[in-house]
């Protein structure tokens, strides 16, 4: 068995690379862009700095692992009620539980890192996020297409990706959770007229 001094047990492997993004990140949320660096993570996880640059050679290679690992701990359901409506809104109340810290957090403590590399918070979703799946609302749209409740769907993906589109603009706004309220008039009042649903 490896043991450390004091008889714990080293970390290797899988465990060892899961503590120190837990470590990450934490250092990413209390001390934002400016004091994630390799010492910091180092230190909050109990290891040594060569340690994180045989897994991450580049400081921004450590980022973009610890924001894919808590992107993609905290996956938004995408429910299946068999109405278009009831989907749409309700994947947006599992988004505002789910997504609005992180989506505040990114937005104020990488701001940054957007700044040094001219990514914008689109694009970093797209490095992080699974490249096999399909957006979520092409899905719902796809299955109200599949039930009759649409002829076909929107032909513009920023027509199918409005609701989100609109949620994360007032997440951003506000800083907080979005209301009920608000969540069912993107719904009801803005992208259900655009598709032609009354």
């Amino acid at each position: 068995m490896n043991l450390k001094a004091g008889g714990q047990t080293r970390r290797r492997g899988a465990a060892l690379e899961q503590a120190i993004l837990d470590a990450a990140w934490e250092v990413l949320a209390e001390q934002g862009y400016p004091g994630f660096t390799y010492e910091a993570v180092a230190a909050r996880a109990g290891t040594s700095r060569p340690v994180l640059y045989r897994r991450w050679p580049q400081h921004e290679d450590l980022l973009l692992a610890t924001v894919r690992r808590f992107w993609s701990s905290q996956p938004i359901e995408l429910p299946d009620t068999g109405n278009l409506r009831a989907d749409a809104i309700g994947f947006l109340r599992n988004a505002d539980v789910g997504r609005t810290r992180m989506l505040t957090l990114l937005s104020v403590q990488i701001t940054d890192y957007f700044r040094e590399t001219g990514m914008s918070l689109g694009e970093l979703r797209d490095t992080i996020g699974p490249a096999d799946q399909p957006p979520p609302f092409d899905t719902i749209l796809a299955r109200a297409v599949e039930r009759g409740e649409l002829a076909e769907p929107p032909r513009s993906p920023r027509v199918a990706s409005l609701p989100f589109d609109l949620y994360r603009h007032e997440v951003f706004l506000s800083m907080k959770p979005v209301p009920e309220d608000v969540i069912e008039e993107i719904v009801d009042e803005v992208w259900l007229p655009l598709l032609g649903v009354g």
